[in-house]
């Protein structure tokens, strides 16, 4: 179970900027992700850990986070992001 971190296609920014939006200041805090995530960070930082590893993303960058992950958000940046949930 890893997180996938990228640069968007202009399709994906696109449909990405349909969805709702979700925001927080710097915190730290837990997290289980019962569907899978696919969001565009539209500013701030972040380093998320997980059992095996962790991945650090900020502005500009598409994040698929995955169904059954437990993980630690750290947020170093105050976040805004574009964000979809999805039955997988």
């Amino acid at each position: 179970m890893e997180i996938i971190v990228k640069k968007p296609t202009e399709e994906e920014k696109a449909a990405m900027r349909a969805r709702p939006t979700w925001g927080c200041g710097v915190s730290t805090f837990d997290w289980y992700y019962d569907s899978e995530e696919h969001c565009l960070l539209i500013e701030g930082e972040v380093t998320v850990s997980y059992d095996g590893g962790s991945a650090s993303f900020g502005a500009g960058d598409y994040v698929i986070l995955p169904k059954g992950m437990s993980c630690v958000w750290n947020v170093t940046k105050p976040v805004k992001k574009y964000y979809q949930f999805r039955a997988c």
